[in-house]
């Protein structure tokens, strides 16, 4: 057992368990940097809006779950009204049509780049006062999603831009010069930018990075190389994240118009973002001006990396449900055309679940976005709200496509032309883009159990070596009396979660179906601190390395709010429809929870759900592109009886 200084003050709680639990020093003080990095970005906000005071936090470590937290307004229709949001619907809707969106190779055309400058496409988070739209977060991540259902890369594209190229760190980390000089270039399109993190080394482990810039007189000298940045080619600008004399540092980069012996692009053949340009890039003696080194108030360069992830996140999930929308909108006419046995198989039970699922998925997209974007706007970090709109919107994703989309479509699913066998691959990126959906699982429960960690569990930790144990026996007495100072805090807590009842909440108008889903994740809740506790006390400074119950854990919580947001989301929005979708993915993620079989009435309420969308009553569907079905056949005429 590797012992630890009392007085190592600066050494975070990661880093501290981890020398506690015996790792090597490289990887304690590499997870201590990323774990100080979470703090530096915590450090941005009011002690109100950190993740300690996070809805999800509070939900799971408070006495009272602070519904009205989890209670998304409706949005206001007529906050959709920002002329740039029309004219840039209106345009990719047009080249749609026209099937002028993409150019020769298969990339979305410059035209249609450009004409998007001219609307104002690019500059929708950026303030007024730069020569942007100034959207909020909630009226971005509605508009993405309606974008993402006529174009999904150029969704993508808007996301890159704005939430994780060089927007966000010049809008937060920039000095007031570097945002009057940058910003209106990036609002106007003149500069379309991306964020050149990922190196070949270094992609979920960020302290891995080896891009280097040297201050030589006027300019930073770069050399190094990073790897699959999306929207990264000549002429385009770039957050640069490399080392600065040994530290992350953020540098804002315009890359020159065409390859020379200091920028090289590094080209391959990558299956998803087909549509978008993802380049390599290669850096020998690059020269960026000093004065584009962005300066954090606190923190380095991973700082201004994270910071704009969790929009990023959320925008995954935006796009998720437009092109969910898309996916649903296809199945429609093929299982109204497509005949077995004399019968559509619109009519088939089997089917008609798929719809309702699809429909589900959509909603629950929908609700996270609603609801995470409604926090951003209201000055909340987000983190762990958008970690579960990320992992959901992109599991929900892949499942809409293969379980639901290609088994309804069946061999026609592979053809050429095909939606799914042409975007097979863009629609599993998600699952890996933003951060892989178990490894972002791991974090979410990292950043959830951090604060009962830091106050309980690490003053015991420390006290171990010192009390001469190897390990700490909650059974043995001994051991009990030898830590009885650090012990008595977490035992008062114990008792106090034990006496504790469960919350109930009464919401005026809502259905029986939504009341009780709400009810169930209230519930639900309420255990979850004990079973987040007990697995700390069980697994001790180990934890860390039960990967897959932490993953697991994770996941629970993660749907009991899941649940929670969705049936509240559905409820004020007052559509029946909706509110029946809803219920369904509810129905199911309990199920999930529980082990319960569906009933009877489940299949029921999902034929029912079907008939209504077949019926055209699902919205954000009929504004949807529908694909021509490939090989038409004639069918017989009926004769009439």
């Amino acid at each position: 057992m590797t012992s630890v200084k009392d007085d190592s003050k600066d050494a975070s709680f990661a880093e501290t368990a981890m020398q506690l639990a015996g790792k090597t020093e490289e990887e304690a003080k590499r997870t201590g940097a990323v774990d100080r990095t979470d703090d530096e970005v915590d450090s941005f906000f009011a002690e109100q809006y950190k993740t300690s005071n996070s809805p999800v936090h509070r939900a799971i470590w408070e006495a009272k779950v602070p519904v009205e937290l989890f209670s998304t307004p409706k949005l206001n229709a007529e906050s959709m009204n920002l002329p740039a949001m029309k004219k840039s619907l209106e345009l990719l809707a047009r080249h749609k049509k026209n099937g002028t969106m993409l150019d020769e190779q298969g990339k979305i055309a410059k035209v249609v780049l450009d004409e998007l400058a001219a609307a104002g496409y690019w500059g929708m988070l950026i303030e007024q006062k730069y020569g942007g739209q100034g959207g909020t977060a909630r009226q971005f991540m509605t508009f993405l999603t309606q974008v993402a259902s006529i174009e999904p890369t150029a969704a993508g594209l808007a996301s890159v831009h704005g939430c994780i190229g060089a927007v966000d760190p010049v809008r937060y980390f920039g000095s007031e010069e570097q945002r009057q000089r940058l910003l209106p270039k990036l609002a106007s399109g003149e500069a379309l930018s991306a964020f050149a993190l990922t190196e070949p080394q270094a992609g979920s482990d960020l302290t891995a990075l080896k891009t280097k810039a040297e201050l030589v007189g006027d300019h930073y000298v770069v050399n190094g190389e990073k790897l699959f940045i999306t929207n990264a080619i000549a002429g385009r600008t770039i957050g640069l994240v490399c080392l600065v004399n040994g530290k992350p540092a953020a540098l804002i980069a315009d890359l020159p118009k065409e390859e020379n012996d200091e920028f090289q692009i590094i080209p391959y053949k990558l299956h998803a973002l087909k549509h978008a340009f993802n380049n390599g890039l290669k850096f020998k003696d690059f020269k960026v001006p000093k004065e584009n080194l962005l300066v954090p108030t606190t923190g380095d360069g991973l700082t201004v990396a994270y910071h704009g992830l969790n929009m990023g996140r959320l925008a995954l999930c935006a796009t998720a449900s437009g092109v969910m929308r898309i996916m649903l909108a296809n199945m429609l006419p093929w299982a109204k055309f497509r005949d077995t046995y004399g019968n559509a198989i619109e009519t088939r039970e089997l089917v008609k679940r798929r719809i309702a699922r699809a429909a589900a998925l959509i909603c629950g997209a929908d609700a996270l976005v609603a609801w995470g974007s409604w926090l951003l706007d209201q000055g909340y970090r987000g983190e762990l709200e958008c970690i579960i709109a990320k992992i959901f919107g992109s599991e929900a994703e892949k499942e809409c496509a293969i379980e639901l989309f290609m088994k309804t479509h069946g061999g026609r699913s592979f053809l050429a032309g095909h939606l799914l066998g042409d975007n097979i691959h863009d629609f599993l990126a998600p699952c890996i883009y933003e951060g892989e959906g178990e490894m972002l699982g791991m974090a979410f429960f990292k950043s959830l159990a951090k604060q009962h960690g830091v106050t309980y569990f690490e003053p015991i930790g420390k006290a171990i070596p010192r009390a001469g144990l190897k390990k700490f026996n909650p059974m043995n007495p001994l051991h009990g009396f030898a830590l009885r100072n650090e012990l008595v805090p977490y035992a008062f807590w114990w008792m106090g979660k034990q006496l504790e009842g469960v919350d109930s909440h009464e919401i005026p108008g809502m259905s029986l179906e939504l009341k009780a889903h709400v009810d169930f994740a209230l519930e639900f809740l309420s255990d979850t601190p004990l079973e987040l506790s007990q697995a700390m006390v069980k697994h001790q400074l180990k934890l860390a390395d039960r990967q897959c119950r932490i993953a697991e854990m994770s996941q629970r919580a993660q749907d009991a709010i899941i649940i929670l947001v969705t049936a509240l989301w559905a409820h004020n929005e007052k559509n029946a429809v909706v509110e029946a979708a809803a219920d369904i993915l509810c129905q199911d993620l309990r199920c999930k929870l529980t082990g319960e079989r569906p009933s009877d009435s489940y299949f029921k309420a999902a034929s029912k759900l079907a008939d209504q969308i077949i019926d055209g009553k699902f919205p954000g569907l009929s504004e949807v592109a529908v694909q021509d079905i490939l090989f038409k056949y004639d069918k017989p005429v009926k004769e009439k009886s």
